[in-house]
Formats: structure tokens, C-alpha cells, sequence
């Protein structure tokens, strides 16, 4: 790609005459790499170094493209530099004949598709991940090794003489939108009755468990080793951060930030877009903070 073409897509200017294979850091970069810049120093590395293309918000030498953000730019160029990449299913792969799938799927070693399973364009499924019967992925999905999307949901009805479990009916499907990342061995249940629906560019870290009828926003953050229990719903935007636990039926507002750890007890919901709550019941920071400080007190 050439200066002038990257220049068009970051929606920047330049007169660089120069061709551009991959993104670096300012320190091992060459003649056909990509850096950023995002303070004074970080740029002056950048000028320092033998890149071809700085992407800085304030422009420097000839090889500075002016864009608003630059790590997001960088971001956009990383993505813009990768070749495109043809359909390919391992041998090893279990794909049921059912499956319809779009352009450009890869699948990766021992990885199990099952019957009526719908792919979507540039979808990537790696290895050793299962996708169970019914499931629908959109386009542009990445489903890294060992995830289970559209598993039973944990939903039981006890008998209050016998004190026996029996499972209640779990045969609604689950919906994972475009652009969405589910990292290596998450969870995602299908629905009981109705459906799981994971809602688009949402990112899905590693050791994630999402239960049955949860409906996930757009955009959505969510960290390792968090759990939501069924029938929750995540609003567009939230951020989850590492081991937040949801009970079920909860909601959780648009734009929230749940802090490490914080928990959502049974049928509560957590609005108010941008604020970070904390603490379990999960509670705004400062009242969280106030109240750590009180129980020190005590000491």
C-alpha cells in the first residue's frame, strides 16, 4: 500500500512517495513500516527512527501522517495491511454438511461445527472451538480456541418435595453479531426458550461465561473470568471489567463500567452512562471508596 492510499483511508493528507507492508514499534521499524506517535516523546522516537509512515497528531517530517488519533489509526492500519485471506477448513475440522457458510470462512484444527449452524462473510473459527447445533455467527467474527458457543444453559426447576432438579427445556438458539471477538475457552449459552444474543464489535476476552437469554449489547468490553448468569442484559457500550459477577435477570445500563470484581446481585440494575461502579452489591467508585475507608476506620 502506498503512502497516499493510507493517507486516504485515515482520512489524513501527505505527499510521501513511499510503499508501506506492516506496522512496527519505532524501535525495530524499517523503511516499509508503520508507527505511531501519541505524546512528545513517543514521537520524537518515532522521528528518530527509520519508519516510513508516523501516524501523530502533530505533524513532525515529510513521513508524518496528522490524524486525530493515533493509536486507533494505527489500529485501522494494522488491519488495512493485512492480506486477504482465503476460505480454509482443516482436515481435522468437524463441519456438519448442514452448515451454511459465507466467503472467506477458516476453521481451524479439531474444531466442530454442527448441523444448521450459520457463518457469516470473513468469519474465523480456531482450533479446538465448537459451535453447536443452530448457532448464528455474522460476519467478521473471531472465535478463538477451545470456546463453546450455543451450549445448554444452566436452567433447572426443583421439586419442592423431592428436593430433585429436573432441567427446564433449553432449546432456543443463540445470535452472535458482526464484528464480535470471543476469546479462547468462553462460554456462550444458547437460550432457554428464546434466544442469547450477542450484539455487534462487542469484544469477549478469555474465560468468559455468558449464560442462556442474556442479551449483550453493541460495543461492549467484556474481561476475563467474568460470569453472566441468565436472562441479564448489557447495555451498548458497557465495559465489564476482569471477574465482575452478574447474577441473573440483571441489567446493566448503557455505557456502565463495572470495576474489577464487582458484583450485581439478583434482579438489580446499574444505570448511569460513564460512571464506574465497584465493590459488591456493586455501588458507585466514590461510595465505594468512602465506605473501604470507614471499614478501615474500624481497625
Amino acid at each position: 500500500m502506498t503512502a497516499k492510499e493510507l493517507a486516504v483511508k485515515l482520512g489524513a493528507t501527505t505527499e510521501l512517495e513511499a510503499n508501506v507492508t506492516r506496522v512496527a514499534a519505532a524501535d525495530d521499524a524499517t523503511a516499509e513500516c508503520v508507527v505511531f506517535a501519541e505524546d512528545a516523546q513517543t514521537l520524537a522516537a518515532a522521528l528518530a527512527s527509520r519508519a516510513g509512515v508516523i501516524l501523530a497528531r502533530e505533524p513532525g517530517d515529510a513521513r508524518v501522517l496528522v490524524v486525530d488519533d493515533p493509536r486507533y489509526a494505527f489500529a485501522l492500519t494494522a488491519r488495512a495491511l493485512q492480506p486477504v485471506r482465503s476460505a480454509e477448513v482443516h482436515p481435522s475440522a468437524v463441519v456438519d454438511a448442514s452448515v451454511t457458510m459465507g466467503e472467506r470462512v477458516r476453521i481451524g484444527a479439531r474444531a466442530v461445527v454442527e448441523a444448521d449452524v450459520v457463518l457469516g462473510d470473513d468469519v474465523e473459527i480456531a482450533s479446538g472451538a465448537t459451535v453447536l447445533r443452530g448457532v448464528e455467527i455474522g460476519s467478521r467474527v473471531v472465535v478463538q480456541a477451545g470456546a463453546v458457543l450455543g451450549a445448554t444453559g444452566f436452567g433447572y426447576v426443583r421439586n419442592a418435595k423431592t428436593g430433585e432438579y429436573l432441567l427446564f427445556p433449553q432449546q432456543g438458539r443463540l445470535v452472535i453479531e458482526d464484528d464480535v471477538e470471543i476469546g479462547a475457552n468462553t462460554t456462550i449459552d444458547r437460550g432457554a426458550l428464546g434466544e442469547t444474543r450477542i450484539g455487534a464489535g462487542t469484544k469477549i476476552d478469555n474465560l468468559v461465561h455468558i449464560g442462556h437469554n442474556c442479551k449483550i449489547g453493541k460495543n461492549v468490553v467484556i474481561a476475563a473470568q467474568v460470569g453472566i448468569s441468565g436472562s441479564c442484559v448489557v447495555g451498548d457500550g458497557a465495559v465489564l471489567a476482569g471477574q465482575v459477577g452478574i447474577s441473573d435477570h440483571c441489567t446493566i445500563g448503557p455505557g456502565v463500567i463495572l470495576g474489577g470484581q464487582a458484583g450485581v446481585f439478583r434482579g438489580k440494575t446499574v444505570s448511569g452512562p460513564g460512571e464506574v461502579f465497584a465493590g459488591t452489591p456493586a455501588e458507585p467508585i466514590k461510595d465505594y471508596l468512602k465506605s473501604m475507608a470507614r471499614v478501615r476506620r474500624l481497625k
